[in-house]
């Protein structure tokens, strides 16, 4: 059964939402908010992100190895919507349990 991208980009606002703490309280996250631009992210907050995506998702969400295929200009205009369709994908491609 394909991952139900409503969800995931649910799940990854709220993610967002908490590691950018108050800033994000009245933020807008749209699926074309960049993270540095529009999202105001450091580093810090990406690994915290990394990290929420672990634990919500496992080991079949490499947050890791998706943005090691980034060079820094990509790095900085990914956006929201890059990380749901990744996340999507990666999840679509986990085979379903027996």
């Amino acid at each position: 059964m394909p991952a139900d991208k409503t969800v995931i980009r649910a799940d990854i606002e709220a993610m967002l939402r908490a590691v950018l703490g108050d800033f994000g309280t009245d933020l807008p996250i749209e699926l074309d908010s960049t993270f540095r631009d529009d999202l105001g992210m450091e580093s810090l907050d990406v690994v915290s992100l990394a990290g929420r995506l672990q634990s919500r998702f496992g080991d079949s969400v490499n947050f890791a190895q998706f943005v090691a295929g980034l060079d820094v200009s990509s790095m900085a205009e990914l956006k929201v919507g890059d990380l749901v369709d990744f996340v999507t994908r990666s999840l679509d491609q986990v085979p379903a349990a027996s």
